[in-house]
């Protein structure tokens, strides 16, 4: 009888292990203690590697403006709603030495290692060791602006600042916003990686790291091809009064991996989705005519906060675009209200409400600028009678079957974006039509996004075939707005190969060149103003692109049927929290406010 039950309870133990490989911790998860996410994980994770570049794990490893902070930390925790830095394993703010060559700063002493060890400064200084001699991203994309990051004591951190030929730092805003875009990973931890590696950058940057160290307040739990769960550390060391001073709310965080949008969409609806981080179009309708309990950010149009500015940018190859009167002709024409109201059903700002300039709708960044001195260079769009005035003016006229001509040959152009990503489709169509509107003879393009990187990455670009094109710009973080003028306009990316920065159309203006490089170093605020205030008049005069709409650095929009007291406009916070999903930056500060729907 013994032997039988003994037989029995075996059984069940292998039934159990099976069940765990199989994947029934990401099946059976309390829906009263998992926060459900959509739009941000697409396909199954790689790995966990904080160093590499190719995890595909978007919920857990994020190294970026707003870094992502659920697994792995930074010192520093960016809010795009004030533009501040706000201290997360650092102990108070960082603080520049007098020459502004040297930045130090401390770490929390509460600060701990999932594996309970101290967050120390060497920890912080091996990190930037690994991301040079590896040469990770973050270590490519900060070596020319970091000389060196030491530990004075096992809390004090030295950041020492590369300097120019002058003796001054070659970019302070890029070392400021190291501090908050890299995480600090345990020096013991990366040791390990090494030995195993054999010091090899490639298999180094390639595994998977499923033994990984973090300090953040949820790690690894589960993850397979339908979705990645991540489970709350209960010894995080957060809840230390030193920082949030208690735990963040769900115990689980998920992503169910959707096909695509649509299902997304459907899964949000029927509230299995709290958070939704993908477009949902006519989001509104969800509360006004289906009466379910989801929100936005801001009750109404445009329902999220503008931070990034997708751009139509003019290959100034191509014959004509070289023009002023033609590139401006086309921008003033096009019905920008149509883009907003039919592309992003409304989810974006208008250039009524935000006149365009270089900044985005934020009120840190719109103050950067004099707005009265460029107003009469701006455009609200659907401008014919105006586009045609300018082109007549210019000697651009219509030819005999309507089309216009430059110096006797007509002017036709493919303005293109990726296949498949619709509003940016949509939005290129109002531009063909507001071509056709002004006799440019404008048809449109979309090809597969494998092909269209590789040609806009890499100039020069063909004279047609991608004549106006379609990218992104930067969306909030703590170099901006310089980051973003420096990548729509700067000259150092025209005509350059792999370029993801920017400036695709290839503009050249030494003027604003000069003026974006002294922007980092400069700190009395009316110069600062004056410079970007000259920067816009260049862009709004020159228009070497154009931006077509303001979009969300995240959607950000909630289904409430389980969970409650998400970040929104007006609620009360101090500081203010952004709405990027609770994972990105600040934003993170939304798990600790939650509560259960009653």
């Amino acid at each position: 009888m013994k032997k039988s039950y003994l037989r029995i309870i075996m059984a069940l133990f292998a039934l159990v292990l099976a069940a765990s490989a199989f994947g029934a911790p990401g099946d059976t998860l309390p829906r009263n203690e998992t926060l459900y996410f959509n739009g941000q994980q697409w396909g199954p994770v790689n790995g966990w590697n904080p160093y590499s570049s190719n995890n595909n794990n978007a919920m857990g490893v994020a190294q970026q403006d707003n870094a992502r902070v659920i697994v792995f930390e930074s010192p520093y925790i960016y809010n795009m709603m004030d533009g501040k830095q706000y201290p997360l394993l650092a102990d108070g703010p960082w603080a520049w030495n007098a020459k502004r060559t040297e930045i130090t700063f401390k770490i929390k002493a509460a600060a701990k290692w999932s594996d309970g060890t101290p967050v120390t400064a060497d920890d912080v200084a091996y990190t930037w060791y690994a991301n040079i001699k590896y040469e990770t991203q973050a270590g490519v994309n900060s070596k020319d602006y970091i000389d060196t990051i030491t530990a004075l004591d096992p809390s004090t951190v030295l950041v020492k600042a590369k300097l120019g030929s002058d003796g001054k730092p070659v970019n302070p805003l890029q070392v400021i916003a190291y501090l908050s875009n890299n995480y600090v990973i345990q020096k013991a931890w990366t040791q390990k990686l090494e030995a195993r590696c054999g010091g090899d950058a490639t298999k180094f940057k390639a595994d998977p790291a499923d033994d990984f160290v973090s300090s953040g307040p949820y790690t690894k739990y589960f993850s397979d091809a339908t979705k990645v769960v991540y489970v709350r550390d209960d010894n995080y060391w957060g809840k230390d009064s030193s920082m949030w001073g208690k735990l963040p709310v769900p115990k689980y965080l998920a992503h169910t991996i959707f096909s695509d949008n649509n299902a997304g969409f459907a899964a949000f609806k029927a509230g299995q989705v709290d958070v939704s981080q993908q477009f949902n179009p006519n989001i509104q309708d969800l509360w006004l005519k289906d009466n379910l309990p989801i929100s936005t950010y801001l009750p109404k149009a445009p329902y999220g906060i503008g931070a990034s500015l997708p751009t139509a940018f003019y290959n100034l190859k191509s014959y004509g675009l070289d023009q002023v009167a033609v590139r401006k002709a086309i921008a003033i024409a096009v019905n920008y209200q149509t883009i907003i109201s039919n592309a992003m059903t409304n989810q974006s700002a208008t250039f009524t409400q935000v006149p365009r300039s270089l900044m985005n709708p934020t009120a840190g960044e719109q103050a950067l600028y004099d707005h009265a001195a460029v107003k009469s260079l701006q455009w609200t769009g659907n401008d014919i009678a105006g586009a045609k005035k300018l082109l007549d003016a210019a000697g651009i006229k219509v030819n005999r079957d309507g089309w216009r001509e430059y110096k006797g040959k007509k002017l036709t152009y493919v303005a293109t974006c990726p296949n498949g990503w619709s509003d940016w489709q949509a939005a290129i169509e109002v531009v063909a039509a507001a071509g056709k509107a002004i006799g440019i003879d404008i048809t449109t393009n979309y090809p597969e996004w494998s092909v269209y990187q590789t040609v806009v990455t890499n100039a020069p670009l063909p004279p047609t075939g991608y004549d106006i094109l379609m990218m992104w710009s930067d969306g909030a973080g703590p170099t901006q707005p310089w980051g973003r003028i420096r990548h729509l306009i700067s000259g150092e990316f025209a005509g350059t190969t792999n370029n993801w920065n920017g400036n695709w159309g290839g503009y050249v203006n030494p003027v604003a060149d000069k003026l974006i490089q002294e922007i980092p170093s400069e700190n009395n605020q009316a110069k600062l103003k004056e410079i970007y205030t000259q920067l816009v008049k260049i862009y709004l005069t020159d228009v070497p692109s154009f931006t077509l709409m303001y979009r969300p650095q995240s959607f950000h929009a909630v289904n409430e049927s389980v969970w409650t007291n998400f970040p929104r406009e007006g609620d009360g916070t101090k500081p203010v929290v952004p709405p990027l999903d609770m994972t990105d930056g600040y934003g993170i500060a939304g798990l600790y406010n939650l509560k259960l729907v009653k």
